[in-house]
């Protein structure tokens, strides 16, 4: 019969568990990063959204400001502890997908304008997108890094569908009003009872389905919205998780910066839903910038490793100028969602 564990021997095994290795970082670096996106989705729900209620702009904006100053704290501990490289890499990859989701609110806004979501009900759909993304985020990062580790050719490949995007991006007319009429959409309503109505902050509802008939379950328009996001945030990873990965391979930076990045852009989104229109011109920046990050993967693998610094200001300036250009050139333009999704419906 085995002897029993001493305390000593259970805090040796519970101090290699936590030291252990898990994708490259220390289990204990995963945990911290786990219970601070816990500790911020709790605050978000438990206590600062308890209710349903329409978030203002103000409010927004100080949310998502909070968000950036923790993102950026976290980001600087990166650094600090695991060297400049992986700080350049993960400042690099916050930025570009905190950019590149800006799409996703526009089609967000769409969404919502098109099932008649009103805005003290948004917040709910968007917090339990959160739990959707952090889900599919881990397993497309996880099954892209694993990938790469085997065939680093692949990331050729990620190269050429970067590049391909961003000419794409620059040649090809957006249609977001694609999203509200898709196959998901139409799919859904041939196969599940769905309801014309919101049953105020529900998700599904009990009715009769005929006259005198039992009760049945039935999703609300509120479900529809929560699905067609979570699809939406999908196909924006397609494009999202390649960029980041022809930054750095590491799961721990890949991932932690994806996550800090769509937090605080959901956080942002009541802010910028409404003036989304004035950002029209930063696609073309977006554009330049996945031409230049899947070029600089081709430069890297070929010719020698380009400076992340080189990178990372590459990288600023381009969107940097793509917000310029677009504030200056749409002042003074009115919001066009609500004709957009009359057109839509």
């Amino acid at each position: 019969m085995d002897a029993p564990l001493g305390s000593s021997t259970l805090h040796t095994l519970a101090a290699e568990a936590w030291s252990a290795d898990l994708l490259g970082k220390p289990a204990w670096a995963w945990l911290g990063f786990l219970g601070i996106v816990v500790v911020l989705l709790a605050v978000d729900l438990g206590v600062l959204h308890r209710k349903a209620r329409e978030i203002r702009a103000r409010e927004s904006l100080l949310l998502s400001a909070a968000y950036i100053l923790i993102a950026l704290a976290f980001g600087t501990w990166v650094w600090s502890g695991m060297g400049s490289e992986a700080g350049i890499a993960w400042m690099t990859g916050f930025v570009v997908e905190k950019t590149l989701a800006l799409d996703n609110v526009f089609v967000i806004s769409l969404i919502f304008a098109t099932l008649a979501v009103p805005p003290r009900l948004q917040h709910r759909v968007l917090f339990y997108g959160i739990l959707g993304v952090i889900v599919l985020r881990a397993v497309m990062i996880g099954l892209g890094t694993a990938i790469v580790s085997q065939f680093s050719w692949v990331l050729f490949l990620f190269g050429a569908i970067l590049i391909a995007t961003g000419i794409k991006m620059l040649v090809v007319a957006d249609n977001p009003s694609a999203w509200v009429d898709n196959a998901v959409m139409r799919w859904m309503h041939r196969h599940l009872r769905v309801t014309r109505e919101l049953a105020d902050d529900r998700f599904f509802v009990r009715r009769a389905a005929t006259a005198g008939g039992s009760p049945v379950l039935f999703a609300t328009p509120l479900f529809v919205a929560l699905v067609l996001i979570e699809f939406a945030d999908l196909v924006f990873a397609v494009d999202s998780v390649p960029a980041i990965l022809a930054i750095t391979t590491d799961p721990y930076i890949v991932y932690t910066s994806n996550i800090f990045a769509v937090l605080g852009l959901r956080a942002l989104y009541f802010a910028l839903a409404a003036s989304v229109h004035r950002f029209r011109y930063l696609k073309y920046a977006l554009s330049l910038v996945l031409v230049f990050i899947g070029a600089k993967i081709f430069w890297n693998q070929i010719v020698g490793k380009v400076d992340p610094l080189v990178s990372l200001g590459v990288t600023a300036a381009l969107l940097a100028g793509g917000v310029i250009v677009s504030v200056w050139k749409t002042r003074g333009e009115a919001p066009a969602l609500e004709a957009d999704a009359k057109r839509a419906s």
